[in-house]
């Protein structure tokens, strides 16, 4: 049983026992949640009615990929949860774009059953923020999703290479050749085209983007953009707002700036983050 598997089977059978009060079951310590998230015994308030769901990038665990934007949504008031998907010879989101996708699908079922939410909002870095418009899109999950907020997000591709950062691989021989991934997240893909063939977004969900020009992953930066309404998506730069930030894409999660877009998107009851919306520079 793959461990998405057995941790949706332990939140069903909790589920159907009527208390969630543990997080599933974990094998192993890239199994363990970071800080804040998969408290399954937590119920959205009337001010963030929302759960939240993060979703990691290629090669990425969500141990690492949100050890500071879960605690700080927590501190917030937010119900948090995060996964992993995606693994392939020992590292995780490097398997087919869409069969992530089939992944998230469950594991979004099971934190509405949780929680009693009929919708969630996701937030994804990189190939987590393109990722979850396959399941909206392409999957029938728009009905579930009420805001995606994409950090430095694949939208459209890159026209660089995806390669994996020296401590994001439990085996330093791994290459990105075995990486179905990387392959899809390639700028004009079959994959690619499949996703964006009808167009960037879907009636329902809100789309906020928040980009850096520093990104040397997913390039260009403004390919990340979703084209649509201004009701429906709003594109972030974030030196637009703070010129001196000069995070780039492996670390945006982690930026101080970045997590006040974050909130500002989530914040909102309908549409996307608010354009004008000015964050505290450091």
């Amino acid at each position: 049983m793959s461990l998405l598997k057995r941790a949706l089977s332990v939140a069903a059978a909790a589920v159907l026992a009527g208390s969630l009060s543990t997080a599933p079951a974990q094998a192993d310590t890239l199994d363990i949640a970071p800080p804040g998230a998969n408290d399954w015994s937590c119920k959205p308030s009337a001010e963030h009615p929302y759960p939240v769901v993060l979703v990691p990038g290629t090669f990425e665990s969500m141990a690492k990929n949100w050890s500071t934007l879960s605690p700080y949504l927590k501190s917030a008031g937010y119900c948090v949860f995060a996964l992993n998907y995606g693994e392939t010879n020992g590292v995780y989101a490097t398997a087919p774009v869409a069969d992530s996708a089939k992944e998230l699908a469950p594991f979004v079922d099971a934190v509405r059953a949780a929680t009693g939410a009929p919708k969630v909002d996701l937030v994804g870095h990189s190939q987590g923020g393109m990722m979850p418009r396959y399941y909206m899109h392409l999957l029938g999950g728009a009905k579930y999703v009420h805001h995606l907020v994409g950090i430095a997000p694949s939208n459209h591709g890159t026209q660089g290479l995806i390669v994996p950062p020296p401590d994001a691989v439990p085996n330093p021989a791994y290459t990105t050749l075995g990486c179905a991934a990387c392959a899809d997240q390639q700028a004009g893909s079959a994959f690619m085209q499949e996703l964006n063939a009808k167009g960037d977004t879907v009636a329902g969900p809100s789309y906020t983007v928040i980009s850096t020009v520093y990104d040397e992953v997913v390039i260009p930066y403004n390919s990340q953009f979703l084209a649509g309404p201004a009701r429906q998506v709003t594109n972030i730069t974030i030196q637009d707002k703070c010129p001196a930030d000069v995070f780039e894409h492996d670390q945006t999660p982690n930026d101080p700036v970045v997590h006040q877009f974050v909130a500002n998107a989530l914040g909102q009851a309908s549409g996307p983050a608010d354009p004008a919306y000015q964050p505290s520079c450091l």
